[in-house]
């Protein structure tokens, strides 16, 4: 079992909201004391419904932003802003948006060419054009793209010459906001298959953020489920999948499709929306759409519990 590369212990993201004519101020509890480990090779998914805190959690792992409290290591390193600049090249992000992720001015090479510029400015012009080159290559893209525009691109060739982009600087993590959501079924696989290939040759660590569970099958090997910012159900990909002890995660897992006509399936539909994260229910934040919610889980708030598969449950799912 390898070191991990990634490993975050409480990590806390809150923003203050001033209140408007019509609204009340206070605190968005966007991500709250979520705590993983990810190694070399491995992919840990982020799953859950929209506002949950996947796309915060990305924020952070990328330090794009600070945590509000809690800490996390890259590589062994302990991150704090004052090395922020060294260990940022090691966690590199593909969003979700081929088509705004891409600067519509600058040809290909120069855009593969950018993060060695800014990020190792002493790196030769010609050394710098060679690594684009091989990017390319890696990614499946021909030596002509490099001095094309990206409208003269597919959807899914802008999200290779995306991934390309994040690996020039040979990150150990890769954080996955969504890559494949906006591209077309046909190529979403392409895509997946290259992450895959890419994952295998270089040994990369994935942080995938999804709410799609099918494409999150394919990809994971562990599963962070996420509700209201805070993980209520965490363990290895194919006991989740067979066995969500969560009921937030067994519903989510009713909405997936299954192939097989054959296969009996039972749909659970959540009653009522999801709470704002401005005003977290008391107890259990799940309490108010669970089918098992007792007195119990709206007075106290349940802690992850349990062995390889842990969930935040006073009556987990048998």
């Amino acid at each position: 079992m390898s070191e991990p590369v990634v490993v975050a212990d409480n990590l806390t993201r809150h923003y203050e909201v001033r209140g408007g004519l019509f609204s009340k101020g206070g605190t968005v509890r966007a991500v709250s004391e979520t705590s993983f480990s990810l190694e070399p090779g491995k992919t840990l998914a982020i799953v859950g419904e929209s506002g949950c805190g996947k796309s915060t959690l990305a924020r952070l792992i990328t330090m794009i932003e600070e945590p509000t409290s809690g800490s996390f290591s890259i590589g062994g390193k302990k991150v704090r802003p004052d090395n922020w600049a060294d260990l940022r090249t090691d966690v590199q992000i593909v969003f979700q948006d081929p088509y705004g992720s891409l600067n519509p001015r600058q040809r290909i090479g120069a855009i593969l060419e950018e993060p060695l510029k800014i990020n190792r400015p002493e790196t030769p012009a010609s050394d710098r054009e060679a690594k684009a080159r091989e990017m390319l290559k890696l990614v499946g893209l021909r030596p002509e793209h490099f001095d094309r525009y990206p409208h003269m691109f597919s959807g899914g060739q802008r999200q290779r010459i995306a991934v390309a982009r994040a690996l020039m600087l040979e990150p150990k993590v890769l954080v996955l906001d969504e890559p494949v959501s906006a591209l077309d079924l046909s190529i979403q696989s392409q895509i997946l298959n290259l992450l895959v290939d890419l994952q295998e040759r270089l040994g990369l660590a994935y942080l995938f953020i999804s709410h799609d569970l099918s494409v999150v099958k394919h990809m994971a090997d562990d599963i962070i489920v996420m509700y209201l910012g805070r993980p209520v159900e965490i363990g290895p990909k194919h006991e989740i999948f067979a066995h969500p002890k969560h009921p937030y995660s067994k519903a989510l897992l009713s909405a997936t499709p299954i192939a097989d006509p054959k296969a009996a399936k039972t749909r659970i539909k959540l009653e009522g929306e999801l709470p704002s994260p401005l005003n977290v229910p008391r107890g259990c934040p799940f309490a108010p759409r669970c089918w098992k919610a007792q007195d119990r889980c709206r007075a106290e708030r349940p802690e992850l519990e349990g062995g390889r598969q842990k969930a935040a449950c006073f009556f987990p799912e048998a």
